[in-house]
């Protein structure tokens, strides 16, 4: 079940069924790590849009953790099945393809943070395009990788490096921002930067993505 598809359909029970095997409860603090190093920032998105306030992303992730050989446990937790109620849901960072269609050509910024390659329209979903598949990117999108806000070891960069690279593609704190990738992992990742490390007020997550508009038939692409 895709992002997508969990927030289009019935947002709170969709919710509660993900998060029946959560072990015992979910707890005031969570703090999430992952292998890829776009999942946690996927996961602190989607804990937001249904209203969970203390939510942390483990800088590094576990490719920093295991770098500084950190204990680690091979024993498989017994899950306890609980019932999550979503209280005070926050769809305010999340941006629908109407939205997304309004901000083309305007001072609004569409942020592709995908591959040069799926830009530029070379792959779709990370592999050439085949038949009716189309690649590209929304028109007006501006291009600015996910990792670029990363170092080799996968934490964060400084928060100077930070605002200089997103100045420089145009994309600063007075304007809307709403991200996109293929399916708003990646993208999830750029919103989570933006807001919560650089303090950006307006800006949210396309979830929908390349996956959704590159299957409409009227949506404008550009490669």
């Amino acid at each position: 079940m895709g992002l997508e598809q969990v927030l289009d359909t019935n947002l709170e029970e969709n919710f509660t069924f993900l998060t029946q095997n959560v072990r015992h409860r979910i707890a005031p603090t969570v703090i999430i790590y992952s292998n890829h190093n776009a999942g946690a920032n996927c996961a602190f998105w989607l804990l937001k849009v249904f209203g969970h306030n203390d939510v942390r992303v483990m800088n590094g992730g576990r490719k920093k953790w295991l770098a500084e050989k950190r204990p680690l446990s091979t024993e498989i937790p017994t899950i306890t099945p609980t019932i999550y109620t979503v209280k005070n849901l926050d769809t305010s960072i999340r941006a629908l393809k109407e939205q997304v269609q309004a901000a083309i050509n305007t001072d609004s910024v569409l942020a592709d943070v995908r591959t040069p390659q799926e830009y530029c329209g070379e792959l779709f979903m990370m592999k050439p395009p085949e038949k009716t598949e189309r690649a590209g990117h929304i028109k007006s999108a501006v291009h600015v990788f996910y990792e670029s806000a990363l170092n080799e070891d996968d934490t964060f960069k400084s928060a100077e490096e930070l605002y200089a690279l997103y100045n420089s593609k145009g994309i600063t704190p007075n304007k809307e921002v709403i991200t996109y990738c293929a399916v708003g992992a990646r993208s999830s990742h750029t919103w989570f930067v933006l807001k919560y490390l650089l303090g950006y007020e307006n800006v949210r997550n396309y979830d929908g993505s390349w996956n959704e508009w590159s299957r409409l038939p009227d949506t404008p692409v550009e490669t």
